[in-house]
């Protein structure tokens, strides 16, 4: 990716296609003066940043749309250069049209996610909150919205940088003491030391931690409906989503694929999964179909198993919810058609931690009890509106690699290791905690993340 930011860039910022409006996107130093050499009203650059002023698009002779352009002079503006935001009709013949007269007048078509890009390279935020902005565009939730928007705010980022920068003060020393090792004198106080590693890593585990819940709030929860044929799978995903998606069927074996829909429980988007009935295969289509129920459960993050109070016993149930059973993933048991019979106690015959309820898929008996078990399971008292998530697999990474320094940095400590070794290990800290925020950072890296992004953002 280039990276001169001498140059203007220009990009539709609303998404293609035909609408009422759309939003044209001008950044860098001759954002104003190119907006104003094709625009008929007002001179632009005359007028104050935040102003919002009517007129016509011209190339040459021919008016091309009426428009409002919005102008944000530097360093009040998204980008912190020079923005100019031309709103004009959506027609697609309009927006590639006044894209060119713009290109001709001297702007370069923006690369993805380059209007953000522009924004860290110039201090607007750093690159955790940059990437927080390619997240609250994706939000498909609210809580996942809510966890963008709250990293997009600072987050974590500003707790580990006060952190990051007491980490570097005694960097700092523990360097000084290495100029002076003939004498054998220590500038860093090492209890210091020791309760800043221990602050560090405390608020590094809690966040790594917290990746399990905001990767499930990001993309959804990966929840897997299993149980054997005829138990009320796919008339529970119909009852849950309310409407008539799966097909129901008295006959035994009916769903023989995966069948993948979307359910919003409180703000969280779950990954609803009706899989085929777990039974010994009558054909080979059918066997595939259990193989690929089997592998959605392997990968799933919660299980729903259905049963049939009419059809199955206890023994059996035990036996099927043990060898379903894994550690770390919730398990609710669903003793489905109440309607027909009445329960019994099933709660003591099952592994401790699996949560028991009675329905009736077809009457719709007891759902909206399910999905609040459903969404307790999932979230487990974890969210809340300050909480601070961390949803990216790369910080989650550069999280990991910093507890690690820091462990060996502590161990060097209670080693009473010289003052050289312990300086290469907080480094090594500082570096992977500077891949987070961007303090540190690669072409490669920057290429990757903002590469991401969508033309206009």
């Amino acid at each position: 990716m280039n990276y001169n930011t001498q140059d203007t860039i220009v990009a539709l910022a609303t998404p293609n296609g035909s609408g009422a409006i759309a939003v044209i996107r001008l950044s860098g130093p001759d954002a104003v003066k190119i907006a104003n050499s094709v625009f008929k009203g007002k001179d632009l650059t005359k007028q104050a940043s935040h102003t919002i002023h009517f007129g016509t698009i011209i190339d040459d002779n021919l008016v091309l749309d009426e428009v409002l352009m919005s102008l944000f002079v530097a360093p009040r503006s998204y980008t912190r250069e020079n923005v100019v935001e031309i709103s004009c009709h959506g027609s697609s013949y309009i927006i590639q049209s006044i894209i060119k007269l713009l290109i001709k007048k001297g702007a370069r078509a923006a690369k993805p996610g380059e209007f953000t890009m522009r924004a860290f390279l110039n201090g607007q935020f750093d690159l955790s909150q940059a990437e927080a902005v390619a997240d609250l565009i994706a939000s498909d939730s609210k809580a996942s919205q809510q966890a963008a928007l709250q990293q997009l705010r600072g987050g974590y980022s500003n707790e580990l940088q006060t952190l990051r920068e007491q980490l570097v003060q005694f960097a700092s020393l523990v360097e000084l003491e290495l100029d002076f090792s003939e004498e054998d004198v220590e500038f860093a106080n090492r209890a210091q030391l020791k309760q800043l590693i221990f602050d560090l890593t405390r608020i590094i585990g809690k966040l790594i931690k917290s990746f399990e819940l905001g990767n499930a709030v990001k993309h959804g929860v990966s929840t897997v409906i299993a149980g054997r044929p005829n138990a009320g799978k796919s008339t529970l995903l119909n009852a849950l989503l309310n409407e008539e998606r799966a097909i129901v069927s008295d006959i035994a074996g009916t769903t023989r694929d995966t069948i993948e829909e979307a359910l919003n429980i409180n703000g969280i988007n779950f990954r609803l999964i009706d899989t085929a009935g777990i039974r010994e295969a009558t054909d080979a289509i059918e066997q595939i179909g259990v193989q690929k129920t089997m592998e959605k459960i392997s990968q799933s993050a919660l299980l729903l198993y259905v049963f049939d109070v009419q059809n199955l016993s206890i023994a059996e149930l035990e036996i099927d919810v043990n060898s379903l059973c894994k550690p770390g993933l919730p398990v609710i048991v669903i003793a489905n058609k109440i309607d027909l019979q009445q329960p019994v106690d099933y709660q003591s015959s099952l592994p401790e931690g699996v949560v028991v309820i009675t329905i009736s898929a077809k009457e719709k008996t007891h759902i909206d009890e399910l999905k609040q078990i459903i969404y307790d399971q999932a979230v487990q008292g974890r969210l809340n509106g300050n909480e601070t998530l961390v949803t990216n697999i790369r910080h989650l990474e550069a999280l990991q690699k910093t507890e690690q320094a820091l462990i060996k940095t502590l161990e060097g400590v209670d080693m009473q290791v010289t003052s050289d070794f312990l300086a290469i290990d907080i480094k090594q800290a500082l570096l992977y905690l500077g891949e987070i925020t961007g303090t540190v950072t690669t072409d490669d890296l920057l290429d990757n993340i903002f590469s991401k992004f969508c033309i206009g953002k």
